[in-house]
């Protein structure tokens, strides 16, 4: 709202750095990590009295985990107050397709919030059916793809070549739903121990506020052979929000997890992700950065595909972090393994943007 008013003055003074992207980013990081560190330890409060038992802990998994009973979750709700409020400060709301991501971030996070109150009130590990999360989850995807579809066109780009693009037509809104829904539960799976999840998705988010940045830039997107997206700079706001959120709710998170983020920010944020990815036409590049994410999921495929074929288990535990928990992991040696993944996997992706 800030680049509205400015504008109407004409851009007056100290007023005119509003007018640069690049500000307007450090500005959505600065105003979120504030303002999740603001609202932080009474937020938790809040949460401790309203829960009392806290997220319950599943039965099968680690038993090391049952000494995280009381803990509170939703602590997404967190994230997305820091996260909203940065970007409506921060962003052009004349832009389509900051509207769509958001409305991608908020609508998953409503899901994740009735999974997590459910589990909450039941005091059991199972909250809504998973049919009926998807059913709402690809009703927002679908809408949100159209919307952006609409500015943006139907052609998937391949990284590493600069000319190769297939024209999915009106397909895309079906794939592209599939994508902002798929990341969205990958992150969902991942958020298995404190920070696991946090982190990668900052990594991510600083990832894809380059991508953002460079594809919505005509000169840098020429140059470098990527689709050019008019407008899709703006959604390095979003990043930017996302990356602030994420830092302050992972002061909270760190080992040992004073609230845990739950559904509704981990669905929330893969979310984002995946709507961000299919704004700046790098749905496959978000394979890469978000590689861990794919992999954390895939070992629960894997895991379940098999173990109903055979009656056998490929993995000792799934989530693949589960897994090697049982191989004797401490839970901070596999978080900040998984971390060092996250950033090598991002290191990845961003070599596409030249690699053509």
């Amino acid at each position: 709202m800030l680049y509205l008013i400015a504008e109407q003055l004409g851009f007056p003074g100290v007023l005119n750095l509003i007018r640069y992207l690049s500000f307007r980013t450090g500005g959505a990081v600065a105003t979120a990590l504030f303002l999740g560190l603001l609202i932080g330890p009474r937020f938790i409060g809040w949460l401790r009295v309203r829960q009392g038992k806290g997220q319950p802990i599943r039965s099968d998994g680690p038993q090391s985990h049952l000494a995280k009973r009381g803990t509170p979750t939703m602590g997404g709700l967190m994230i997305l107050t820091a996260l909203s409020v940065s970007l409506l400060i921060w962003m052009d709301p004349r832009n389509p397709f900051v509207w769509a991501c958001l409305c991608v971030t908020l609508g998953f996070g409503a899901i994740g919030f009735m999974d997590d109150w459910d589990k909450v009130r039941k005091s059991s590990a199972k909250g809504i059916s998973g049919r009926t999360r998807l059913l709402f989850e690809f009703a927002i995807a679908a809408v949100a793809s159209w919307i952006i579809l609409r500015q943006t066109g139907t052609l998937l780009h391949v990284p590493f070549f600069s000319n190769i693009a297939i024209d999915l037509g009106w397909f895309y809104i079906v794939f592209a739903a599939f994508v902002i829904v798929g990341a969205g539960n990958a992150v969902n799976l991942t958020d298995g121990l404190d920070g696991l999840a946090t982190m990668p998705v900052i990594i991510a988010a600083v990832a894809f506020m380059i991508i953002a940045y460079l594809a919505g830039n005509a000169k840098f997107a020429t140059y470098l052979g990527i689709p050019h997206v008019p407008g899709a700079g703006d959604l390095a706001i979003l990043c930017g929000a996302m990356v602030g959120a994420g830092l302050a709710f992972l002061w909270f998170n760190a080992p040992p997890a004073a609230v845990f983020m739950g559904d509704t920010g981990s669905l929330a944020l893969g979310g984002a992700l995946g709507a961000i990815a299919v704004t700046a036409h790098h749905e496959i590049v978000l394979a890469i950065i978000g590689g861990l994410f794919v992999v954390e999921a895939l070992s629960v495929i894997i895991q379940v595909y098999f173990f109903k074929r055979t009656g056998k288990r490929v993995f000792r535990m799934a989530p693949i972090h589960h897994h090697f928990e049982q191989l004797g992991w401490s839970e901070p040696t596999v978080v900040i393994r998984f971390w060092i993944i996250a950033f090598v996997l991002a290191l990845a992706g961003l070599s596409t943007l030249k690699l053509r």
